[in-house]
């Protein structure tokens, strides 16, 4: 059994997905089980387990995650808006223990989300 996360899988191209983008250092790649007409994660190859775990020298990492978010909502036609989660540990609903980022849009969202 691997101890690799499941998108660490994918990833190493171990599972399929929707790639949408990669480079050196992000991929992203359509969710499997959209909660949205668009729903997109946005996944940094290095495995960092959540939010709580980034350290300084992540910050430019997540900054290209954010900015790379603004890119595929364009590109997706996400024009009335759209938008952007980290879930952080159980509580905050993070199911995969590798830190993403969803992209989520082409319906109207909803506040609270949950």
């Amino acid at each position: 059994m691997s101890d690799k996360t499941i998108f660490q899988r994918i990833i190493d191209r171990e599972l399929p997905a929707r790639f949408v983008y990669e480079d050196e250092e992000i991929v992203a790649f359509h969710d499997a089980f959209p909660q949205a007409p668009v729903h997109v994660l946005i996944v940094p190859r290095k495995p960092i387990p959540s939010v709580d775990d980034l350290e300084d020298d992540d910050v430019s990492l997540v900054g290209r995650m954010i900015l790379l978010a603004k890119s595929l909502a364009e590109e997706l036609g996400l024009t009335q808006g759209y938008r952007l989660v980290f879930n952080c540990k159980r509580q905050g609903g993070q199911t995969v223990d590798h830190l993403h980022l969803h992209l989520l849009g082409g319906r109207h969202m909803h506040w609270p989300p949950g």
